[in-house]
C-alpha cells in the first residue's frame, strides 16, 4: 500500500469512529432537555430521575465526542496538508465559526448544568441543557457547511498565482444547496439515534430487572419508541430531498449507489444488482420500474446518467482518468445507510405494541433487541458517512481537486503507517472505556434522589460545587 491509500485508511478510521459519538450525542442532549423540561412542568420525580440517569450517558459520550474530535483537526495538517493549503481559506471558515460559536456555547452550558442543580434556579438550570443542546445542532450545521463545500463547491474563486481556492462569499457557502438538504437530514438521524439509545436502554432494564423502575422506564420507552418514529419519518422525507440534490449536482453518486451503468429515460431502484467484476456492466438485477427516476429527480419517467456515460462527459471535461467510484462500496454502503438505519423504527413499533394493555416484554427476543437497537442508527448514521464520502471519490473536492493530490508529500509511507496503528491502538482502548463507562451506568440504573434540604440556615459561601451524579 502508498501513502495515499494507507493515509484515506487513516481519515476514513479516525472519522468513522468519530462519527459514532457525534449523533448519539446530539440525539440524547435533546432526550435529555425534552425529560428535564417534563420534571420542570410536572415535578414528577421520574422525570427527575431519567434526566440524571440519561444525563450521565449523554456526558460520557459527550466527553468521548470531544477527545476524538480533537484528532480530526490534526488530520488535515499531518496527511492532508496540499488539501488543506489548497482549500483552507475556505474550509477553515465555517470550522472556525463552529469553534468560536458553537463548541463554546456547548462547553459552557454544559458546565453550568452540571454544577448548577443546587446553585442556579430550575428555570435557569432548564435553560442551560438547552442551549448547550442547540450548540450540538449548531456545531453540526458548520461542520456540514465545510463538507458541502467538498460536495458541491460554491462561494469561490481560483487564483492561478497561488493555486488555491479563495472565499468570495461567505453566505454562498453557508447556504450551500447541500448543506440547507444534508443538515436536517443528520439531525432527525441523530434524534433517531437518541431515541434508540433511550429505547434500547429501557427495554434492558424492564427485561434484565423487571421489578426495578418499571414504571418509570416504561414511560422512558414509551418516548424512545415516539421519538424514533418520528425520526424515522422525518429521514425519509429529508432524505428524499437530498437524493435529488445529490443527483443535481453530483450525479455520478447517484448513478454509483443505483449500479446504474447506463443512462435511461425510466430507471427503475435496485433492489439487488450483481455487476461485472470490473463494475462496468449489469450482469443481473431486480428493480422496481420508475422509482430511481422519482427519488432522483421527482418524476417517474425521468432520465437519470449512467455510470459510463457520465465517466466519458468527466473525461471530456476534466482529462483523462477514471472518475468512478468504487461501485461495489457505494452501492452497499447506501443500502446498509437505509435498511439498518430504518430498522429502529419497526423494532419502535413492535415495542408500542408489546405495552399495550400494561403488558410487559418477556420473550428472550427483547433483550436482544434492547441490545441490538441503540446500534442500528449508530450502524446507519456511519454508514450513510461512508457512502457520501466513498461516492465522491476520486475527487477531493468534486470537480477541482482529486483525493490523489491532496496528500501530504514531506510524509512518509512508514510514518503514516506508523500513526495508523498507534490511533487504532489508542482508539481500540477509548473504546473499552467508553463502553464499560456505559454499562457500568445503565447497570447501576436510575440514581436516588436525596430530599431536599433547607438552605436557610446555610451561609451560600460555604457550600461547594457537588458533581450533580
Amino acid at each position: 500500500m502508498d501513502t495515499l491509500n494507507i493515509a484515506r485508511w487513516q481519515f476514513g478510521i479516525t472519522t468513522v469512529y468519530h462519527f459514532f459519538f457525534v449523533p448519539l450525542t446530539i440525539g440524547l442532549a435533546f432526550v435529555v432537555a425534552g425529560f428535564q423540561t417534563a420534571w420542570y412542568r410536572t415535578k414528577d420525580e421520574r422525570y427527575l430521575r431519567l434526566t440524571k440517569f440519561f444525563g450521565k450517558l449523554f456526558l460520557i459520550n459527550f466527553a468521548m465526542g470531544v477527545v476524538t474530535g480533537i484528532v480530526q483537526e490534526f488530520q488535515f495538517g499531518m496527511n492532508w496538508s496540499e488539501y488543506s493549503r489548497f482549500v483552507g481559506d475556505i474550509f477553515g471558515a465555517p470550522l472556525a465559526i463552529e469553534g468560536l460559536l458553537s463548541f463554546f456555547l456547548e462547553s459552557t452550558f454544559i458546565g453550568l448544568w452540571i454544577f448548577g442543580w443546587d446553585r442556579l434556579s430550575p428555570k435557569l438550570h432548564l435553560m442551560t441543557i438547552w442551549l448547550a443542546a442547540i450548540g450540538t445542532m449548531i456545531s453540526a450545521y458548520f461542520i456540514l457547511a465545510a463538507n458541502s463545500f467538498m460536495q458541491n463547491p460554491v462561494g469561490y474563486t481560483f487564483n492561478p498565482d497561488t493555486g488555491r481556492v479563495e472565499l468570495t462569499d461567505i453566505w454562498a457557502v453557508l447556504t450551500n444547496k447541500v448543506t440547507l438538504v444534508t443538515f436536517p437530514h443528520t439531525i432527525l438521524s441523530a434524534f433517531l439515534t437518541g431515541g434508540a439509545m433511550v429505547l434500547g436502554v429501557s427495554l434492558w432494564q424492564l427485561f434484565r430487572y423487571p421489578n426495578r423502575d418499571s414504571s418509570t422506564f416504561r414511560t422512558a420507552a414509551k418516548f424512545g419508541s415516539v421519538v424514533v418514529l418520528v425520526s424515522a419519518l422525518g429521514v425519509a422525507i429529508s432524505g428524499d430531498r437530498q437524493a435529488k440534490v445529490m443527483t443535481e449536482v453530483q450525479p455520478m453518486k447517484m448513478a454509483a449507489a443505483e449500479a446504474q451503468y447506463d443512462t435511461k429515460s425510466t430507471a427503475g431502484f435496485s433492489i439487488f444488482t450483481i455487476g461485472t467484476l470490473e463494475g462496468s456492466d449489469e450482469v443481473f438485477s431486480i428493480r422496481v420500474p420508475g422509482l430511481l427516476s422519482y427519488l432522483g429527480k421527482g418524476s417517474f419517467d425521468a432520465e437519470i446518467e449512467g455510470v459510463n456515460d457520465l465517466q466519458t462527459a468527466y473525461e471530456a471535461k476534466y482529462g483523462p482518468g477514471n472518475y468512478t467510484p468504487n461501485v461495489p462500496l457505494t452501492y452497499w454502503s447506501f443500502r446498509l445507510m437505509i435498511g439498518v438505519g430504518m430498522s429502529a423504527a419497526l423494532a419502535a413499533i413492535w415495542v408500542l405494541w408489546a405495552f399495550k394493555k400494561g403488558r410487559m416484554p418477556k420473550s428472550r427476543w427483547c433483550g436482544r433487541l434492547a441490545l441490538l437497537l441503540p446500534l442500528t442508527p449508530l450502524l446507519g448514521n456511519s454508514f450513510g458517512w461512508i457512502f457520501t464520502e466513498m461516492g465522491r471519490q476520486p475527487w477531493i473536492v468534486f470537480g477541482l481537486m482529486p483525493t490523489s493530490a491532496g496528500v501530504s508529500p514531506g510524509v512518509s509511507t512508514a510514518e503514516v503507517l506508523i500513526s495508523l496503528i498507534g490511533f487504532t491502538l489508542v482508539y481500540g482502548g477509548l473504546a473499552i472505556v467508553e463502553v464499560k463507562l456505559l454499562l457500568k451506568t445503565i447497570a447501576a440504573g436510575l440514581p436516588d434522589i436525596p430530599p431536599e434540604h433547607d438552605d436557610s440556615d446555610t451561609n451560600d459561601e460555604e457550600r461547594q460545587l457537588a458533581f450533580a451524579y
